[in-house]
């Protein structure tokens, strides 16, 4: 069994404690550090190279959403697991930006924390049910503002309109009773969609539309 090499940051002790001990009966997971910011976890980085950081978002001086866009930039292999006490829009949206892999709300249960690490350990996104509502509401608001358009040459206008529905909160069958094809039409779409984006499943297909803001063309 692969072992996955974790480091915690959080500025308060109790916290990190507290998440190491949720951690401490699965046996695939290692914490290999335990910091309180940016400064001290640089050198973690180095002599630990974990595979996931869990990072809060309000940490003193540089915050968790600097350093994980920092990290993202020097260490893209590293999986960056957000966690906050306060998951409202901007902050997900913003650590999606930064290239977090996931977002977790601090009162998450053990079992939805380790599903988490060991998900994103295997390059999905995880962004927890709770927050899918908060997820789409920020992208229909791209959608209506028309910010960020995609100039990406990837996806059709079928493609692009199919994201936008998902985006919304449509499933697969209402879809296809407001474009007129068939579910599993819309299936095949959906199914492509991932295949050239390169995402893992819907989630990333989601937080791809947000990073690019697709609107219909």
């Amino acid at each position: 069994m692969e072992e996955i090499k974790v480091i915690i940051v959080d500025d308060h002790q109790i916290v990190r404690d507290g998440i190491e001990a949720l951690l401490l009966s699965n046996k695939q997971i290692k914490i290999t550090g335990s910091v309180s910011g940016y400064e001290s976890l640089l050198p973690e980085i180095s002599n630990q190279k974990p595979d996931v950081i869990i990072l809060d978002i309000a940490l003193p001086g540089k915050s968790g959403i600097e350093i994980a866009k920092e990290l993202k930039e020097k260490h893209e292999e590293i999986k960056i697991l957000m966690l906050s006490a306060n998951a409202d829009e901007n902050n997900i949206t913003e650590s999606i930006r930064a290239g977090a892999d996931g977002f977790l709300p601090k009162d998450t249960p053990k079992e939805e924390l380790t599903e988490a690490i060991l998900l994103v350990h295997n390059g999905e996104k995880y962004f927890g049910a709770n927050l899918s509502k908060v997820i789409y509401n920020s992208y229909v608001h791209f959608i209506k503002t028309g910010q960020k358009k995609d100039t990406s040459p990837l996806l059709s206008e079928r493609e692009t309109e199919i994201i936008k529905l998902l985006a919304e909160g449509y499933s697969s069958k209402e879809i296809s009773e407001k474009i007129f094809i068939s579910p599993r039409t819309v299936e095949s779409h959906k199914a492509n969609i991932i295949t050239k984006l390169n995402l893992k499943n819907t989630a990333g297909l989601i937080v791809y539309a947000i990073k690019n803001g697709i609107i219909n063309i």
